[in-house]
This record gives structure tokens, C-alpha cells and sequence, in this order.
């Protein structure tokens, strides 16, 4: 892989629908979305439970998988896709499972550059998703070509005391991996335009589009997709809508510093 690490990073969003429980299937579809991504990216961002897709019952935990297949598995994605990854999955440690967010550095190999490979635990659980999965403990920030990047996963959104974590820790991007609900979308636009303004950095929400595909019918859901990405001003960099499509942007140093200048935020904390 080339060494692109003094240029400003592309990030790429491939916004993907995801078969619950279904882990052979999504690893194929995440392979071949990274397969069509436009050259020079270095990060691709792939959403909340990507591999495994979710339920809220007893199958999940046959779904979850083990850090070190998972990781297998999303190295496999990176290498195919030349940049880092970021991507999640059901992680099934002992008898816990967790919410987990994975970064795998570029092509799946740390001798590439861009830091090494990394996993968060989501620590805010949403509604049921609480009865059949534990809460993290630790916040994770990750050394990516795009700087030093924290991650966050779909609810953690709403918490305002991760988001000023990671901005006394003067993060360059924020990563939030979703599967946010299609009836509120306004809120996931909100919030990841919010969370790059009280922290001044570019951030990216990667989110799942499409229906549940393994839920019971009683438990079907539509999400938003609406995957973005927004500058340290808080304005919109680029976005989706609701169908399949692969987001670009360049995450550009100078406008992360200049509007550090100006607002001088991340110098008071």
C-alpha cells in the first residue's frame, strides 16, 4: 500500500443493507463493496453490527463471534479494499456477547501503517438491546490515517460526556458506526453534526440501510441509512440517503486546524 499518511485522508462510507445472523453472507457483500471502492481511500467506514447483523433473543449469541474470527474476518475486508476499516459485529466473550466496533488497519496488516487493530464496546445499550448484551467499559481511540480517531456506536450518540471525552483528548475525527431507526433520522443527522461541532473534528456516521432480515416479524425495523460526514464546523461534508451507495470525502488537515484557530474549543478543555 502506498504511504499517503502526510496527505489529507479519503474516507468512504459503502452504505450497506445487513442479513441478520447471517455472517457468511455479509462478509461476502462487505468484501464486494470494498472491492468497487474508488482508489485512494483510506478509511472505509461499514456500520453497526456489519458482520453479524442483530436480534434482540437467543440466536444472537449463536451469531457473535469471537474477537479473533471477527478479526480475521475484517482483515479480509481491509485487504481487499487497500485502506483501513472500520465495522460492526457481535462479539461473544465466555458467556457475554457485546456491541463491538472494530478498527483494522490498512490492507489488514499494522506494517502497513495507519495503527493497529482495536475494538470498542458499545456502552450505552438501546432498549432491548440491553437484555441480550452487556455495556462496555472502556473508550477506544485508534491511531487511523485520518489522525487519532474515537469511536462511538450508534447510541452513544445521545451521551454528551463521550463526546467531551474524546475532545479533551483533542481527537482529529470521530467515527459513528449506526443502525438508526428510519422514523428518526432527523436525530442521527443532528446528533453526528453536533458531536463534530462540540468537539471540533471531522466526523464520520456510517449507517445501515434496509430492513431487519432476521427478526421476528413483530420486531422488524427500517433504518435510516443517511450515512454522512461533517466538517469540524458542524456543516454537512457529504451525505446519503436511504438506498445502497458508497459515500467519498477528503477529511482535509487545513480545515481541521483552521477552524481549530477560530474557535479555540479543544485548546480550552
Amino acid at each position: 500500500m502506498t504511504d499517503r499518511s502526510s496527505d489529507d485522508p479519503t474516507v468512504a462510507v459503502p452504505q450497506v443493507p445487513v442479513e441478520d445472523l447471517a455472517v457468511d453472507a455479509n462478509a461476502d457483500r462487505l468484501r464486494d463493496r470494498a472491492a468497487d471502492l474508488p482508489s485512494g481511500v483510506d478509511l472505509a467506514v461499514l456500520p453497526e453490527y456489519a458482520l453479524t447483523g442483530f436480534v434482540a433473543d437467543e440466536r444472537l449469541r449463536e451469531a457473535a463471534l469471537s474477537r479473533d474470527v471477527a478479526r480475521a474476518r475484517l482483515e479480509s475486508v481491509a485487504e481487499t479494499a487497500g485502506s483501513a476499516v472500520v465495522a460492526g459485529y457481535a462479539e461473544r466473550d465466555g458467556d457475554a456477547v457485546y456491541n463491538a466496533t472494530a478498527y483494522v488497519p490498512p490492507g489488514g496488516s499494522s506494517e502497513d501503517g495507519g495503527g493497529e487493530f482495536s475494538a470498542y464496546r458499545k456502552r450505552h445499550l438501546w432498549d432491548d438491546e440491553a437484555e441480550w448484551v452487556e455495556p462496555g467499559g472502556d473508550r477506544v481511540i485508534v491511531e487511523t490515517p485520518a489522525g487519532p480517531t474515537g469511536l462511538l456506536t450508534c447510541y452513544d450518540l445521545n451521551f454528551v460526556a463521550e463526546s467531551a471525552w474524546f475532545a479533551e483528548r483533542a481527537v482529529d475525527a470521530l467515527v459513528v458506526v449506526g443502525a438508526w431507526p428510519a422514523d428518526h433520522v432527523a436525530n442521527w443527522r443532528l446528533l453526528v453534526r453536533a458531536r463534530a461541532l462540540d468537539g471540533v473534528r471531522w466526523t464520520v456516521g456510517a449507517g445501515r440501510t434496509g430492513t431487519a432480515g432476521g427478526a421476528r416479524p413483530a420486531e422488524a425495523a427500517t433504518y435510516a441509512g443517511n450515512s454522512l460526514v461533517v466538517r469540524p464546523d458542524g456543516a454537512v461534508a457529504a451525505e446519503l440517503g436511504r438506498e445502497p451507495a458508497t459515500l467519498t470525502a477528503t477529511l482535509d488537515r487545513d480545515t481541521l486546524s483552521a477552524q481549530r484557530d477560530l474557535v479555540g474549543a479543544v485548546d480550552d478543555i
